[in-house]
């Protein structure tokens, strides 16, 4: 005799059948109707997974989530459920699991580096095939990005949903600071990001900001201001971490040595790895407990500073071999021209000071959270051997590390980073009424998170290895995009390159 779990299982995979037989979606195409089929879904506000559930969309929204029931499905029909229509298209996501799309708070859209062109495309479906549906552009050409974010949003490119914070610059004055802060807004930017900045300029912009409605991103330096002021003054998130551990130093200031120049990135990135240690524990609580007071929210983005405590390990990432675009790696390889390209004269003493200052940094990160803080998550790939889409996939495996749990982890790179966005009402959640931004994970990212990478993982099953994982289609504003896809044109796109550039190089005969 059959159980009735053991029917309800069988009435499931009955009906996963039937919907396979469905028409599948194109990629790149908006269908007039989506519904996706028997999906776990790990909903981005920091509840356990649930699940099977059909999700309707309609256009860009996602419009119904109907519980599948096993006993009901079992014992009754399967009447409950949305019915397709010569309108609709479907996804079987039996097995797999459902996620909003991810959302990197801390990208840079890049279309040259160091002088080299990089077709943006490359970036994008990258972005894409790792299942991420949101970016905040922190400070590119910024008219590139002005296009390239009209274009997402029309659907004629095929890139996740962009949001353009431009550089605020270098003001001499509050009148200038506030005259800089509304253009601006009137040339449609959606935020600001600022570093370098001076006490007093920044308490105008950051005033001018507020009554304009712009969110305000600090890369921190080793500059006047620190995270004080970003408390006092309103800033929406820090970036990195400079700025609160210097907060936290006794003596204001970091103990350099007299030959230290912040200009040369050597010494920079050396030193930076000193930083946490110097912080005062009780300074720094009180630094934390204020920032979560002010609701200045943390997007640590420990992936961009791996290098500097195991440089092989950055300089060998396996996806780099069909991946890695030449013009990227270019820019990779040690060279004082290029920004983070520090590592000269890289030494295994460097290495064991950033083990340590990640170790206090991480603690740091986990406190503020434990505290009430909104941890985000960024990665700031472009740099320091940090591939775009993967960085991120990288960055959420970091703050695994640091001690959150899978399902927080995949709160911070979704449901927090909409808030920090200002986007928490519109994305970031499997919810109705919100954006149909989501990502179908082949595999539990709560028990794997490596399974968004898109080149996937290998496993055993039933005493067999396989290779699953990735992230087979990803959901953007009601356009499904297949991973698998993206990453064939990724690697076509990366192998032209080289071509191109090995016939360019090859001596005339």
């Amino acid at each position: 005799m059959r159980s009735p779990i053991r029917l309800a299982l069988a009435a499931i995979l009955a009906i996963s059948s039937a919907a396979a037989a469905q028409t599948a979606p194109t990629s790149g195409v908006r269908p007039g109707r989506l519904i996706i089929r028997n999906a776990t879904i790990v909903d981005g506000n920091g509840t356990p997974a649930k699940g099977p559930y059909d999700i309707v969309v309609q256009g860009n929204m996602i419009t119904q989530i109907v519980a599948l029931d096993p006993v009901a499905l079992g014992n009754t029909s399967a009447s409950r459920r949305p019915r397709a229509d010569a309108n609709t298209v479907e996804i079987d996501a039996t097995g797999k699991y459902v996620t909003p799309g991810l959302i990197d708070a801390h990208a840079h859209l890049q279309d040259s580096r160091g002088g080299e062109a990089q077709p943006i495309d490359y970036e994008l479906k990258i972005w894409l095939a790792c299942g991420i549906t949101t970016v905040r552009d922190l400070s590119s050409d910024t008219q590139k990005a002005f296009a390239w974010r009209d274009a997402s949003a029309k659907g004629t490119l095929a890139a996740p949903r962009i949001l353009v914070y431009p550089v605020f610059g270098t003001q001499t004055n509050a009148d200038s600071a506030r005259a800089r802060v509304r253009a601006l807004k009137a040339m449609g930017a959606d935020g600001i990001k600022i570093f370098g900045i001076d006490r007093d300029i920044m308490q105008a912009m950051e005033d001018e900001a507020h009554k304009q409605g712009l969110r305000i991103a600090h890369h921190a330096g080793v500059e006047e201001t620190n995270a004080w002021d970003d408390i006092h003054f309103g800033t929406t998130s820090i970036e990195h971490w400079y700025g609160i551990p210097d907060a936290a130093i006794p003596d204001g200031v970091q103990n350099f040595p007299a030959y230290y120049n912040y200009n040369n990135e050597t010494d920079r990135f050396r030193w930076a790895g000193h930083l946490w240690r110097e912080a005062d524990p009780k300074r720094l609580d009180m630094v934390l407990d204020s920032m979560v007071a002010a609701h200045v929210a943390w997007v640590p983005t420990f992936d961009i500073y791996e290098a500097s405590r195991d440089l092989q390990r950055a300089q060998t990432q396996p996806w780099f071999r069909d991946y890695l675009h030449p013009a990227l790696e270019d820019f990779f390889r040690p060279d004082p021209k290029n920004h983070g390209s520090y590592f000269i004269g890289w030494t295994s003493t460097d290495e064991t000071y950033w083990k340590e200052n990640y170790r206090i940094w991480m603690n740091a990160v986990r406190e503020f959270a434990r505290k009430g803080g909104v941890v985000g998550a960024g990665d700031d790939a472009g740099f320091i051997y940090e591939l775009y889409g993967f960085a991120l996939i990288r960055e959420l495996e970091l703050h695994e590390e640091a001690g959150f749990s899978p399902i927080k982890v995949i709160q911070h790179a979704t449901f927090n980073n909409a808030r920090i966005l200002g986007k928490e009402t519109e994305i970031g959640r499997v919810r109705v009424g919100f954006k149909a931004d989501l990502a179908v994970v082949n595999g539990n990212p709560l028990e794997n998170l490596k399974v968004f990478y898109p080149t996937g993982v290998d496993d055993i099953r039933d005493g067999k290895p396989v290779h699953t994982g990735g992230v087979e289609w990803t959901i953007k504003d009601g356009i499904p995009y297949n991973g698998p896809q993206l990453m064939r044109e990724v690697k076509e796109m990366v192998a032209k390159a080289r071509a191109e550039r090995k016939a360019k190089a090859a001596p005339i005969s």
